[in-house]
C-alpha cells in the first residue's frame, strides 16, 4: 500500500514528509502506457504532489504542479487534495532516450529540457496562490527545492525517485520533502546537512527496502523526531459522466451545435485517467438545450 509519513524534529523546528509511491506510479504508467524516463518523470511529479498536497488544510483544497519543458516530453500536470489522492498525466507519454551517460540513470532532464515550474493552490479564495520558478535541472527535486526557496520562503530539502524493472514496470517509487521552520538553530542544520550526506539517493534506499519511517529515521537522526500520522495516498481520478457534459458545454453553443451537426457521436477523453466517454448526437443537442435555456434564464 502507498502511504505518506508526516513527522516533526527538533521541537516542531522541523517537519518532515516520506512517502511510498509504487502502485501510485505503476497506476499512471498503466493509464498512460507511458515510456521509462516518462513514468520516472510523472513518478516524482506524483509522489512530490501526494506530500504537498496534504500540507494543505482545507477539505476541498486543490493543489495543482505543473511542468512545461521545450525537451521531447514537452511537459507534465499533477492534481492532489489534502486527502492524499492524486492524480497526473504527461503531455509526451512515449519519450524514448537512451540514460544519462555519466550515471546511465533516466535522463528526465533531458526529456524536460528548460522550462517552467508552476505552483498553485486553490483554497478556497477569491483568486487561487500561483507561484513560478524556471526549471533549474529538470531533475524535479532540486526544482521544487528551488521553488519553496523562492516562492514560499521555506529552507527544504526534496528527494523523489522512481526505479524501473527492465520489463517496463515500476520496481520503486518515493519520496521526501524536509522544511526548516522559522528559528531553527544552526547546530540542528548542521546535523541535518550531515545526515543528508549520508542518503546516495531515493532510490538506493528504496531498492534496498526502507520505508518512509526509515527513510525519515535517517534523515532526522538525533534531532528528537517524532511521527504524527501516516496517509494512505494513491492515484485517483475524479473525472465523471457530469464533468464531461459541464467540459462540453464551456466550449460554447456554437461548437456544440458543429458537433451536432456532423452527426456523429463523439469520443472524449480524460487527460488524467485515459478513460473514454462516448456521447451521443441526442446527448449533444440535450446539452446544447440546456445551455440555451441557461442563457435565456438569466
Amino acid at each position: 500500500m502507498d502511504y505518506i509519513i508526516r513527522a516533526t524534529a527538533d521541537n516542531d523546528h522541523i517537519r518532515a514528509f516520506a512517502a511510498t509511491t509504487k502502485e501510485m506510479t505503476e497506476t499512471a504508467r498503466i493509464a498512460h502506457n507511458s515510456s521509462p524516463v516518462v513514468t520516472a518523470a510523472l513518478g516524482r511529479l506524483l509522489t512530490a504532489g501526494a506530500m504537498m498536497g496534504i500540507m494543505m488544510k482545507g477539505e476541498r483544497d486543490v493543489l495543482t504542479l505543473q511542468i512545461k519543458g521545450e525537451g521531447a516530453m514537452q511537459g507534465l500536470t499533477v492534481t492532489a487534495d489534502s486527502r492524499g489522492n492524486v492524480k497526473g498525466y504527461p503531455i509526451e507519454p512515449l519519450v524514448l532516450l537512451p540514460p544519462r551517460e555519466s550515471d546511465h540513470k533516466l535522463d528526465v532532464s533531458g526529456a524536460i529540457g528548460r522550462g517552467t515550474l508552476r505552483v498553485i493552490k486553490d483554497l478556497g479564495l477569491k483568486e487561487p496562490y500561483i507561484g513560478e520558478v524556471d526549471l533549474v535541472t529538470g531533475e524535479i527535486a532540486e526544482d521544487l527545492t528551488y521553488y519553496f526557496a523562492q516562492s514560499e520562503q521555506i529552507p527544504s530539502t526534496v528527494g523523489l525517485g522512481v526505479l524501473m524493472n527492465k520489463d517496463n514496470t515500476v520496481r520503486s517509487s518515493g519520496g521526501f520533502i524536509v522544511q526548516l521552520m522559522p528559528d531553527v538553530n544552526d547546530a540542528v542544520i548542521d546535523r541535518l546537512e550531515e545526515n543528508l550526506k549520508e542518503i546516495s539517493s531515493v532510490t538506493a534506499l528504496l531498492d534496498e527496502g526502507k520505508t518512509p519511517e526509515d527513510i525519515l529515521c535517517k534523515l532526522l537522526a538525533g534531532l528528537d523526531m517524532t511521527i504524527l500520522d501516516k496517509v494512505p495516498t494513491g492515484f485517483k481520478c475524479d473525472c465523471s459522466p457530469e464533468k464531461i457534459e459541464r467540459a462540453l458545454i464551456a466550449t460554447g453553443k456554437n461548437e456544440l451545435q458543429d458537433m451536432i451537426d456532423e452527426g456523429k457521436e463523439i469520443e472524449m477523453v480524460c487527460s488524467f485517467c485515459r478513460k473514454k466517454y462516448i456521447v451521443s448526437v441526442e446527448e449533444l443537442q440535450r446539452l446544447l438545450d440546456r445551455s440555451i435555456q441557461s442563457s435565456v434564464n438569466k
